[in-house]
C-alpha cells in the first residue's frame, strides 16, 4: 500500500521521524515511539524509509498516531472496552549529537459491563508523558533512548484513573538491519502524590517488538504489551501480530496497521475473548 511521494528536492529529502515508545507504552507502535535522527533519504526510497522509521521508536519523523484497541468478552459480565490512545510525538534537537523526544499517551476509554453488570464508563484515563534523550545518529545500527516518564491524573471518571501523580524511568533499545527492526521498550512508574484514599501505583510496562518492512512500505510485525502491577500483584499480557502499509490520503502521508490483540494473561482471570488493534499514524516529513 503505497503512493509515490513527490518533493521539491529531486535528489534527496531530509526526513525527521519519531514515534510511539509504547507506550505503549503503549508507547508503541505502538505503535512504538519515534525519536529524532536526521537522515538524508533518496526520493525513490521514501516509502521504505518512512516505514523503517515508523518501526523505529527512535527514528526521525514527526508523527501523530491514533491507536484504537477494542476488546470484547471480558470477565464475569461479558464486558467490552474500547481504548483510543492519542499519541503525539515531538522531537527537539538539543545539540548536533543529541535529541530530546517528547511523547504523550492520552487514553480515551469507553467500557460496558466491566465494573458491574449494565454499567458504562467513558472519558479520559490517566496520561503518560515521556521524554527520551537519544543520540542523533545510530551506531552500528543500534538505537537507544532513555529518560523520565510521568503519570498525570487526567481521568474524567474515578473508575478510569488512579488519581495519582507518578514518575519513573523509561528506556528503549533497538537494532535495524536488512529490513528488520527488533528491540524493546520499558518503563516503571511509582506514584509520588495524589489522593491518599486511592491505592498507590507501582507499575511496569514492557513492550518487545519485531517488524519487517519491504521496499514498498508494507510490513508485518509482532509485539507484546506486558503490564505488571506490583501493588496488586497482577499481570496483563497481550500478543499483537500486525500488518501495515504507507500510503497517502490526499496530500497527507499516513501509515496504517491492523491486527488481533490476543490476551494470554489477565488480572483475576478476566481475559478478553477477542480483541483488535488498528492504528493510523499521520506522518509529517520535513521537506
Amino acid at each position: 500500500m503505497y503512493t509515490n511521494f513527490k518533493y521539491k528536492n529531486k535528489d534527496q529529502v531530509k526526513i525527521r521521524s519519531m514515534q510511539s515508545l509504547v507506550v505503549l507504552l503503549g508507547v508503541s507502535l505502538g505503535p512504538v515511539v519515534l525519536f529524532a535522527q536526521e537522515l538524508a533519504v533518496p526520493a525513490a526510497t521514501d516509502a521504505a524509509e518512512l516505514a523503517k522509521k515508523l518501526a523505529n521508536p527512535v527514528a526521525s519523523l514527526i508523527s501523530m498516531p491514533f491507536q484504537n484497541n477494542t476488546d470484547v468478552g471480558i470477565g464475569t459480565y461479558n464486558g467490552s472496552k474500547n481504548t483510543l490512545n492519542i499519541q503525539p510525538v515531538i522531537p527537539i534537537k538539543l545539540t548536533p549529537n543529541l535529541n530530546l523526544i517528547g511523547r504523550v499517551v492520552l487514553p480515551v476509554i469507553t467500557q460496558h459491563n466491566i465494573t458491574a453488570e449494565t454499567t458504562k464508563e467513558s472519558g479520559f484515563s490517566d496520561a503518560v508523558v515521556s521524554a527520551f534523550l537519544s543520540p542523533a545518529e545510530p551506531k552500528n545500527g543500534i538505537v537507544w533512548g532513555a529518560g523520565p516518564a510521568f503519570l498525570v491524573p487526567t481521568a474524567t471518571n474515578d473508575l478510569l484513573g488512579s488519581k495519582k501523580f507518578g514518575i519513573g524511568p523509561t528506556a528503549l533499545i533497538l537494532k535495524q538491519t536488512h529490513g528488520w527492526t527488533f528491540g524493546a521498550l520499558i518503563n516503571q512508574i511509582w506514584s509520588v502524590a495524589g489522593d491518599d484514599v486511592r491505592a498507590d501505583v507501582s507499575q511496569m510496562f514492557v513492550q518487545p517488538f519485531i517488524v519487517h518492512n519491504w521496499k514498498s512500505g508494507a510490513g508485518v510485525g509482532l509485539n507484546a504489551d506486558i503490564t505488571q502491577n506490583w501493588e496488586a500483584t497482577t499481570s496483563s499480557v497481550f500478543i499483537i501480530p500486525s500488518v501495515s502499509g504507507v500510503t497517502k490520503l490526499g496530500k497527507q502521508i499516513v501509515s496504517i496497521s491492523v491486527g488481533p490483540r490476543i490476551q494470554v494473561v489477565a488480572p483475576n482471570n478476566n481475559k478478553a475473548d477477542l480483541g483488535v488493534r488498528a492504528t493510523v499514524v499521520f506522518v509529517f516529513p520535513k521537506k
